[in-house]
């Protein structure tokens, strides 16, 4: 049986892939024009910050090992609450207005 030698994966690569997902998740934030399309660049953000933070938690020496993991634990979460609360919210928004789509909701009041 022959072992087969992985590459390592530096912390370069990782910050690569968590600049181009924050990137991709900017790019659908920004030209969307659909609510939903909105939180999923958002969430893609989210995502790729936890990907930083969990690089930096493995890669980078320091005294407590877990805090990139811990924050990262803590942007889930708070991500989690964060698509909770927006989907309600364009869930009310389309039974009133019949649209997600953002140009067409500029009133504050119903």
């Amino acid at each position: 049986m022959s072992s087969v030698v992985l590459a390592s994966v530096s912390l370069e690569n990782v910050l690569v892939i968590g600049a181009l997902l924050f990137s991709i998740g900017l790019y659908v934030s920004l030209s969307k024009r659909n609510a939903v399309g909105i939180l999923m660049g958002v969430e893609l953000m989210l995502n790729a910050v936890n990907v930083t933070f969990l690089a930096f938690s493995r890669y980078v020496e320091s005294p407590r090992p877990l805090d990139g993991q811990v924050f990262a634990m803590f942007v889930i979460a708070i991500a989690a609450a964060e698509a909770a609360v927006a989907l309600a919210l364009a869930v009310a928004v389309y039974r009133h207005r019949e649209t997600v789509n953002i140009d067409e909701i500029d009133l504050l009041r119903w």
